[in-house]
């Protein structure tokens, strides 16, 4: 059985799917090249840089190729067209529970930087500035975390939020899900409520912003937006002209509807705290998601 990594997978993950006697080949194609390596994979593991498009799947069942299992090391497989992988024969499977704390983490790590100023002044001190009188901030405590999606991160960060004294109020598509929080029949009742507000939801089905312009325009000034779920989520200009305008105290950014972040706006912006797309990314996440794709390969592809 042909395992075929190219995204990067944990160290350990991939010896032991060695040591079981799968065949595992680490390596990158371009979109244009990437059908034609699936074609000679059983399985194929990716994170979120590969894109695996319909045409990709219609090479491979062109091809009669090999191809019966795809996994996204990750939480969500918006880069995978998984009813029509599924429709054609090829199971899609993702690794939901693995990195739902580092998210939840590094999201909390994020409000903590706008709240106290933590980026900003990190940055001036090195430029021997001491601005001490500019960087009064806020305590967590007491605020009202709003958030949009009630899954397994929203979860995980609204016990950390409430452990720090914080109000939890949220909206899901599924309903009230979780009677420990306050339920929000729309997220535009979450926007309007929340001091920090965090999006945990999928990209929509037309590729189209969530939170543009208008719902930016529901939230308090002195309100912060978190994104550490998908690129697109945010219109990014609509974002910048919020915090020109001083509707908006700031925002924090993980993903970006261009990757690596092209948007100059975003990327010099004062007001917004950034990181390169780094919410899975803790040594402890990549080995719980390394393990769990080797339990899923040895499940659906025993040898």
């Amino acid at each position: 059985m042909r395992i075929l990594v190219t995204d990067g997978m944990d160290k350990a993950a991939m010896e032991e799917l060695t040591k079981l006697g799968y065949e595992v080949v680490k390596q990158f194609y371009e979109p244009d090249q990437l059908g034609a390596a699936l074609c000679e994979a059983d399985a194929v593991v990716v994170r979120s840089k590969t894109k695996i498009r319909a045409n990709h799947i219609d090479e491979v069942v062109a091809n009669n190729g090999k191809l019966k299992l795809a996994i996204r090391g990750g939480v969500g497989v918006d880069n995978i067209d998984v009813k029509y992988a599924e429709d054609k024969g090829i199971k899609v499977r993702n690794t939901p529970r693995a990195s739902s704390d580092s998210v939840a983490e590094l999201t909390l790590g994020h409000m903590f930087t706008l709240a106290r100023f933590i980026g900003a002044a990190n940055v001036t001190m090195r430029n021997g500035e001491w601005n001490k009188k500019d960087y009064e901030g806020i305590e967590l405590a007491g605020k009202t975390l709003g958030l949009i999606g009630m899954g397994r991160i929203s979860r995980s960060l609204a016990a950390k939020a409430t452990a720090l004294g914080m109000k939890v109020v949220y909206t899901d598509i599924m309903g009230k899900i979780a009677d420990e929080y306050e339920y929000c029949e729309t997220k535009e009742e979450v926007l309007a409520k929340g001091d920090f507000v965090s999006l945990h939801i999928p990209a929509a089905a037309d590729g189209k912003a969530v939170i543009g312009a208008a719902e930016l325009a529901l939230m308090k000034e002195s309100a912060y937006l978190i994104n550490l779920a998908r690129g697109g989520l945010v219109d990014e200009d609509a974002l910048c002209d919020a915090l020109d305008a001083g509707k908006l105290a700031g925002a924090a950014l993980d993903v970006f509807a261009k990757e690596p972040l092209a948007n100059e706006r975003v990327m010099k912006h004062a007001k917004i705290s950034l990181t390169p797309h780094i919410g899975g990314s803790t040594k402890e996440a990549q080995g719980r998601i390394g393990m769990e794709i080797v339990d899923i390969i040895k499940d659906i592809l025993p040898l």
